[in-house]
């Protein structure tokens, strides 16, 4: 399956592993590149030797490519940013910022630059900046979303027009059936992050991936719009949150009350009531936790058998009637 993106990334398939906070350890990222996918490590919740580590584990574990996300909002930038470049990342995508701060600095360090966006102004900027592929992210997505709350369906055939280098799809994506509505729609492949939460490579809590794996459709909701708008399981920390928003509360005291690591505590440490458990709309389709080259296995099995199905139907476009 070859195309600008796998020509671009060096891989088999123009699928992306998510590089997603507390779940996209070198594990993940290296079982991914060994199934022939783009893996990605997280780096947005790790102090910068544990980037490190994370690098140079990933490197034993895979002669494939793999990258790095870096949410651009990460306090400690510019040490992240370094161990990239001397750890010899070749691949990085950023987020949640904007792309011209870096992508001249990292193009220069000969990497190759990803930015994920959820708006055409955004993707515009992007391609302006000089970014090598956009990632058009829809609010179905878990974790940190647009403002605008624009679906995958629409975002997609509005920035291909006007996005002429690769595009990847993301929000919403967990199956073959999926990725093949996203390219139908124009993107050159996708990035999935749900599914893969719920892998047995993911370093997520255990407790966590069975909460995903238990969601319903309807189990998920935007929220802290105030703040940045983050999307969440509705467990206890939710519905607490849903009481203070009754009392028309300040982002201040929005902000006191999420605290610190909160992700973390959830995600990572496995508490279901008080932690944010940051997951996309699609986990309502997940039921069970699988091994990365098991989920690839599926979707590129599913992908193929969507395409002949679709092949199959033939619309008539003669008008003599």
């Amino acid at each position: 399956m070859q195309n600008k993106l796998t020509t671009l990334f060096g891989t088999q398939y123009p699928i992306v592993q998510a590089g997603m906070v507390w779940n996209s350890g070198w594990k993940l990222a290296s079982a991914a590149s060994n199934a022939g996918i783009l893996g990605l490590i997280g780096a947005g919740s790790m102090y910068p030797e544990v980037l490190r580590t994370h690098i140079q584990n990933c490197k034993k574990a895979t002669s494939k490519p793999f990258g790095v996300n870096i949410p651009m909002l990460y306090p400690n930038i510019d040490a992240l940013m370094e161990i990239i470049v001397e750890e010899g990342v070749k691949i990085v995508f950023t987020s949640a910022g904007n792309p011209k701060t870096w992508t001249s600095w990292l193009k220069k360090h000969d990497i190759t630059v990803v930015h994920v966006v959820s708006s055409l102004k955004f993707a515009l900027k992007a391609q302006e900046a000089g970014v090598d592929a956009i990632v058009a992210e829809g609010f179905e997505a878990g974790g940190h979303n647009g403002r605008d709350e624009t679906t995958t369906l629409t975002l997609i055939p509005m920035l291909r027009p006007q996005v002429t280098i690769p595009l990847l799809a993301a929000g919403g994506i967990a199956t073959g059936n999926g990725m093949m509505a996203a390219m139908a729609l124009g993107a050159d492949g996708v990035q999935i992050g749900s599914r893969f939460v719920a892998s047995t490579e993911s370093s997520a809590h255990e407790a966590f991936k069975h909460a995903v794996v238990s969601a319903k459709e309807g189990d998920t909701q935007l929220t802290l719009k105030e703040l940045a708008p983050v999307r969440l399981l509705k467990n206890k920390f939710y519905q607490d949150l849903q009481v203070l928003y009754k009392k028309t509360p300040s982002p201040d005291d929005l902000k006191a009350f999420l605290g610190r690591a909160r992700a973390k505590r959830g995600m990572f440490e496995g508490d279901l009531e008080e932690g944010e458990l940051e997951i996309g709309q699609i986990s309502g389709l997940i039921d069970k936790i699988m091994s990365v080259s098991e989920i690839v296995d599926s979707i590129i099995r599913e992908f193929n058998s969507c395409k002949t199905r679709l092949a199959a139907i033939n619309i008539d476009s003669n008008h003599d009637h």
